[in-house]
């Protein structure tokens, strides 16, 4: 469950910790409070779009942090190791997220840093969110398949198909590649030709790309090395003030010293072994300067090579095994167009074997289906009829259709209302309020076969009301005896079914105007209900009506 919400500098909220609970948490306030951006802080932290100009003015930053306490960690775990990050600690995950108005944001999950995607694979696993604008989703056909197949738990079936349908796709592609006029190929045959001469002329195992650049350095600075090397040479053994010659000097100082003082004796051997190092280092730098050449002809060969190279990663990849990479796909396409007649027989033959698997496993894939459609149908017009439908139906249409990514079928949700009327597409005949019921009556029905442990719910119950708000309520109500739900609601109807009730209010502060959230409980929340049944002027009328609500 999502335990605390914590937000700062975003849109009008300066600073709010919130605590959530089990069960329906209900969220209320008057329009223009900002009850919606506490659900937007959610998704900004669970990875959604970051948008600058959400920063509260004068702010540079803003952040969310949300702490989830997990039941069962086990699947969150396994993603967070995944990703290489810190995995809960008994099932405690701290999720933050700061944006900048300099574009440097910041992710964290349990204080590891992240990218934003990866925060929104995480959020695909926690918390199901579903705005105001969300129900349209549900007129989409790819939704509708989605919805479907999380029903029937379909998922190795379409995992199965979708592997056969990819390597089927991949043979499509290799021989539109291949089936081209005589031309085309012609022209394709003389390119991979141009840029395999190109690349090997270019011998670019001959010496690798650093031993260039250091051997480049050394030639082209060829006579500055001489120089430096001569002098460290006259400097160590060479001049007639050179260091050796000074410790000459200085050795037989220590000799005769030693004789008068014990201790000169291990300081005339360690005035030895000086000596000798400064010998072998003299001759170290002679040796390697011997080996430097000044030759302008290795020079301008040198800078070609670069030349070349420089060239080649303008046209074939940033680093030399791009290029070589770049090399093997031209010579693979080169002997593919050399020999195509008898490439497309194999890959035809290849294909035929592809789309035997694709029909197959679209087979078990389409069953499946057909079986989960009728199942889902009767589930929803149950849910239906205890949201103001007593004589509605809803159906799950199931036809074949070409091969596609998501299986052989075409999904339609059909949707009859009232009693007499035939079903026709959801798309077609349903208002916002009926769509926001059917997919309150599909999130229902989903909770129970899914494990994400949190949903959230903004306006679900706009534009219905009345009975129909209550419906709704206990609907939310029941959903939540198995997960942690929270519902934005302008309902009364809907808030009282709540288990924790919250209240987002404005108010200004030193000249600002701030968002505020806090739980209410026993007669607050009677005002808050009453607020909402009547608005601002409270009277003995609507808190009467109130508490009987909260009482019933």
């Amino acid at each position: 469950m999502l335990r605390t919400l914590r937000v700062k500098n975003l849109a009008i909220v300066e600073n709010i910790r919130v605590e959530f609970h089990e069960g329906l948490n209900v969220i209320t306030g008057e329009t223009g409070a900002g009850k919606s951006i506490i659900t937007g802080a959610l998704a900004l932290v669970l990875g959604d779009r970051a948008d600058k100009t959400l920063i509260r003015a004068g702010e540079e930053t803003c952040g969310v942090e949300a702490a989830f306490e997990l039941a069962e960690p086990a699947e969150v775990d396994a993603l967070l190791a995944e990703l290489g990050l810190e995995t809960c600690d008994h099932g405690r995950l701290i999720v933050r997220r700061m944006v900048a108005a300099s574009g440097a944001g910041k992710s964290l999950v349990n204080d590891c840093p992240t990218t934003v995607q990866a925060l929104a694979r995480l959020g695909n696993l926690l918390v199901d969110m579903h705005g105001p604008h969300d129900h349209q989703s549900l007129l989409q056909p790819d939704s509708q398949i989605e919805i479907l197949d999380a029903f029937g738990h379909l998922w190795k079936a379409r995992s199965d198909y979708e592997d056969a349908y990819r390597a089927m796709a991949e043979l499509q592609t290799r021989r539109r590649a291949l089936e081209g006029d005589d031309a085309d190929v012609a022209r394709q045959l003389d390119v991979y030709s141009y840029q395999i001469k190109e690349i090997e002329q270019a011998r670019l195992e001959e010496i690798g790309e650093e031993d260039l650049e250091r051997e480049h350095a050394t030639v082209a600075n060829a006579q500055r090395i001489l120089e430096l090397a001569g002098a460290v040479r006259g400097a160590l053994t060479e001049d007639e003030a050179c260091a050796f010659n000074r410790l000459a000097e200085i050795q037989a100082a220590l000799a005769e010293l030693a004789g008068i003082l014990p201790e000169a004796v291990e300081w005339q051997s360690e005035a030895r072994a000086a000596a000798v190092q400064i010998q072998e280092l003299s001759s170290a730098v002679a040796r390697r300067a011997q080996r430097i050449e000044a030759d302008p002809s290795r020079l301008q060969w040198l800078e070609e090579r670069k030349a070349v190279i420089h060239q080649l990663k303008r046209k074939y990849g940033a680093t030399i095994p791009d290029i070589q990479q770049a090399l093997e796909t031209a010579r693979q396409r080169l002997r593919d167009l050399a020999t195509r007649g008898e490439q497309l027989a194999e890959i035809d033959g290849q294909l035929a074997a592809a789309r035997q698997r694709v029909a197959a496993e679209g087979g078990t894939l389409s069953g499946g289906r057909q079986k989960a459609a009728r199942a889902l149908g009767e589930a929803i017009t149950r849910e239906l009829r205890a949201l103001g439908f007593p004589h509605g139906a809803f159906d799950v249409g199931v036809r074949p259709a070409p091969p596609a990514p998501a299986g052989l079928d075409a999904i339609e949700f059909g949707f009859a209302p009232n009693v007499g009327e035939p079903m026709r597409p959801l798309r077609l005949i349903a208002s916002s309020g009926e769509i926001s019921r059917v997919m309150l009556a599909t999130k229902a029905i989903l909770a129970r076969h899914d494990r994400i442990p949190v949903l959230v719910f903004d306006e679900i119950d706009a534009n219905v009301g009345g009975e129909m708000g209550n419906a709704i309520g206990v609907k939310l109500a029941a959903v939540a005896r198995n997960h942690q739900v929270l519902c934005v609601t302008h309902l009364p109807q809907v808030a009282v079914h709540g288990a924790s009730h919250f209240v987002v209010t404005k108010e200004v502060r030193g000249g600002r105007t701030c968002t505020e959230i806090g739980e209410v409980r026993n007669e607050e929340r009677v005002e808050e209900v009453a607020r909402m049944l009547g608005g601002r002027d409270l009277t003995s009328v609507t808190l009467k009506h109130a508490r009987e609500m909260l009482k019933r």
